[in-house]
């Protein structure tokens, strides 16, 4: 790692005259040093940074490519997604008002011409219209009292049956925790933002609501880590925390605290886990995996190559470890710069098995068929890049100490769980849907900076559990979290009939009832 170099004041006169002074007479070591580091401050301030790891970009387009540069795109080439307006079918979440025509209705006769009939189009003419309000508004009902003069009686107005008895609702507790914990929102910016709308909500009320909810809640979590110990195939990770009230066994010699992220895929469903503590992402998996049926083959676990994302099992449980191919990649895209040639070869091998992958996924394959497209395909790439590498430190082109060394014997070290894909059906390339499960905590960790105290990690790890897995079967995050705090005698009587990706027909069945 770099030392950061040493902060100066220098301004531009101050510049001006040691570059004047360089005329008459050669610099001194004072003024030798402050023009270098303002000239060093002002590359590094030119470099554009890297947002992308594209071969392309890292590594520079081949020669052979040059001439490429000039081509003229292609007009009929579709635009990539993402681009133009949304449509009226974009807003599955809104509330939809059919509207009649004010003086017409279907055969009637046509106002226009006088001569034909006039009849419903299947298509309507849609109109969408954006408001805007606080996050959590509030009603005040003032109910009328009336006094009798003579006994002192009060009577009271009866309150609307339909505002019911809690101050704050199953959607306030769910809005809440949908921005603390799905967006990152700490609760002190929450209570500045409804101030300034004219609706007073603390902080420490805030979080009175969302523990309350939790504890509500809490059967869906642990149903959610039963059916993810079922899955085929998991991914594992973990990313550093701070929790401010943390005690620890005096035996305990970690200093640490991590929030690991668990992702599991069972029968086609994705499931999101996360886990505040000590313990690593390692541990974690494996307390999860003691809820798994004896019955079902060995796991699929995909990590990066750290010792603490393996599970220490019980006897006679297995797992089937893979490795993270983008993180073998990452170690050639930190050395492109000094190693173009070399990591441009090895990052475009590993895009070859990317492509097959995508086009695996874009034919809708099965497991199986995408294991023998990959043994058909990605397994002649792989074994002449294994070739090659192997080349690289057998015939001396590379020193082993290197970065391009260091990076050639990470993926030689760990080459077997690397290519698991090549074997096991369902086995992953990569890691990065656990990696991009735990921007979430990552996005916690920047806004609000901690948790208090363990019980408040464990609070948010219920909510970002449930929220992420809400994101990744396709569900609306914020009507789950309201649907089962207003049927939470049904979730803890059946919390398997509750789940982020069930819970809407549950719903339909019960209405129907």
């Amino acid at each position: 790692m770099k030392e950061p170099r040493r902060r100066i004041e220098v301004n531009l006169e101050e510049l001006d005259r040691v570059l004047n002074g360089a005329r008459q007479a050669p610099l001194s070591e004072e003024d030798h040093h402050k023009l270098r580091e303002a000239l060093h401050a002002l590359a590094a301030m030119l470099v554009r940074p890297r947002n992308t790891e594209r071969t392309s970009f890292v590594a520079g387009k081949p020669e052979d490519a040059a001439s490429d540069t000039g081509k003229q795109p292609d007009p009929n080439e579709p635009s990539p997604p993402g681009h133009g307006r949304n449509g009226a079918e974009a807003f599955s979440g809104v509330k939809r008002v059919e509207i009649k025509h004010q003086t017409l209705a279907h055969g009637d006769r046509c106002p226009e011409c006088g001569q034909g009939n006039v009849y419903a189009q299947k298509e309507p003419k849609v109109l969408v219209r954006v408001t805007g309000h606080a996050p959590l508004a509030a009603t005040v009902y003032s109910l009328e009292r009336l006094r009798c003069g003579a006994c002192g009686q009060v009577f009271t107005a009866q309150a609307p049956p339909r505002i019911g008895d809690d101050k704050y609702d199953e959607s306030a507790a769910a809005m809440i925790a949908q921005l603390k914990y799905g967006s990152g929102t700490p609760f002190h910016r929450l209570e500045q933002l409804e101030k300034q709308m004219g609706i007073p909500l603390p902080a420490a009320t805030q979080w009175g609501i969302v523990a309350q909810a939790g504890q509500l809640i809490k059967p869906a979590r642990d149903e959610l880590i039963r059916q993810a110990a079922q899955g085929e195939v998991v991914h594992n990770d973990d990313t550093s925390m701070r929790v401010l009230r943390l005690e620890r066994d005096p035996k305990d010699e970690r200093t640490g605290v991590f929030t690991s992220g668990i992702v599991s895929t069972c029968e086609g469903r994705k499931m999101a886990l996360y886990f505040t503590g000590s313990k690593h992402a390692g541990e974690n998996l494996a307390d999860v995996l003691k809820q798994r049926s004896r019955e079902l083959p060995s796991p699929v676990q995909m990590c990066d190559a750290l010792s603490r994302n393996v599970p220490r099992l019980a006897a006679g449980t297995e797992i089937l470890l893979a490795n993270c191919l983008a993180h073998g990649r990452r170690q050639f895209l930190e050395i492109a710069e000094n190693f173009p040639a070399e990591c441009r070869y090895v990052l475009e091998m590993l895009g070859l098995v990317y492509g097959h992958d995508a086009a695996a996924r874009d034919d809708g394959l099965t497991a199986n068929e995408r294991l023998r497209l990959h043994q058909q395909r990605s397994a002649p790439v792989m074994d002449q890049l294994h070739l090659w590498l192997e080349a690289q430190l057998a015939q001396r082109r590379t020193e082993p100490n290197s970065g391009l060394g260091q990076a050639i014997n990470y993926l030689l070290r760990h080459w077997l769980p690397l290519t698991l894909f090549l074997r096991q059906a369902g086995a992953p390339l990569d890691n990065n849907i656990v990696e991009r499960a735990l921007k979430r905590a990552v996005l916690h960790r920047k806004n609000a900076l901690f948790y208090r105290t363990l019980n408040g990690a464990e609070v948010g790890d219920l909510f970002m559990s449930l929220i992420h897995t809400c994101q990744l079967c396709g569900a609306n995050s914020f009507d789950y979290l309201i649907e089962i705090q207003r049927h939470a005698r049904q979730l803890a009587a059946c919390p398997a009939k509750w789940m982020p990706w069930n819970y809407r027909d549950t719903l339909t069945r019960t209405a129907e009832v």
